[in-house]
């Protein structure tokens, strides 16, 4: 697997930890604070410093390089040193299981542009192709209608509510699980319907499926 990969649009990067890095990653999470807080756990309180997004970056590095989990950031091409965006594949699992679980986080000045499908789409294509895994899954939130469509567009199929499954902010929160095997295609026709419920969300295009 390389550090560095090009899409139509997109170049994703594995980035080594450095202070220029660091000031990126601080920049994107501080902009889309709010966007971003809705869908996750509470942070610690020194998350938006240098420091922390560099020890981060120091972290994530090292289980890349042991293949336990990759965080792609996400450069456009027409102005690569703007960070806008990360898809990232963690709880990877070997021997019996070959899986993971996926998110993806998207700066909000980028969305309409199908970059959060382009980068994904090819994320998981190398999961499966190059890290040769068998199943990745992912837990979306019910009131995430843009994550649900993304994921339907991927090939993902709904398997389930997990109750209470994750702390948002506090407060045990249900996720809709997401999974797509190996051999699936890109299709959804064959995915068990899902209603999501019937009050909209605040923002029903949220570009995040956390971490």
């Amino acid at each position: 697997m390389d550090f560095k990969y090009e899409t139509q649009h997109l170049i994703l990067k594995l980035l080594e930890p450095s202070w220029e890095y660091a000031s990126k990653t601080l920049e994107f999470y501080k902009n889309n604070r709010v966007l971003f807080e809705r869908y996750e756990a509470v942070r610690p309180l020194n998350f938006y410093t240098r420091e922390y997004q560099k020890a981060v970056l120091s972290h994530e590095y090292h289980l890349a390089l042991q293949k336990k989990y990759i965080r792609f950031w996400i450069f456009e091409k027409r102005q690569p040193e703007k960070l806008i965006g990360t898809i990232s594949f963690y709880n990877i699992l070997r021997s019996a299981f070959e899986r993971c679980e996926t998110g993806y986080k998207l700066d909000e000045a980028y969305w309409h542009k199908g970059y959060a499908r382009e980068a994904m789409s090819f994320g998981v294509s190398l999961m499966f192709e190059e890290l040769n895994l068998h199943r990745i899954e992912a837990y979306v939130m019910e009131d995430n209608s843009a994550s649900i469509r993304l994921l339907k567009d991927l090939g993902f199929q709904f398997e389930g509510i997990c109750r209470k499954s994750i702390r948002i902010r506090g407060s045990w929160e249900d996720h809709m699980l997401f999974a797509r095997i190996k051999t699936d295609g890109t299709s959804n026709q064959n995915s068990p319907s899902y209603i999501p419920p019937s009050s909209p969300s605040e923002n029903p295009e949220s570009q995040t499926l956390s971490p």
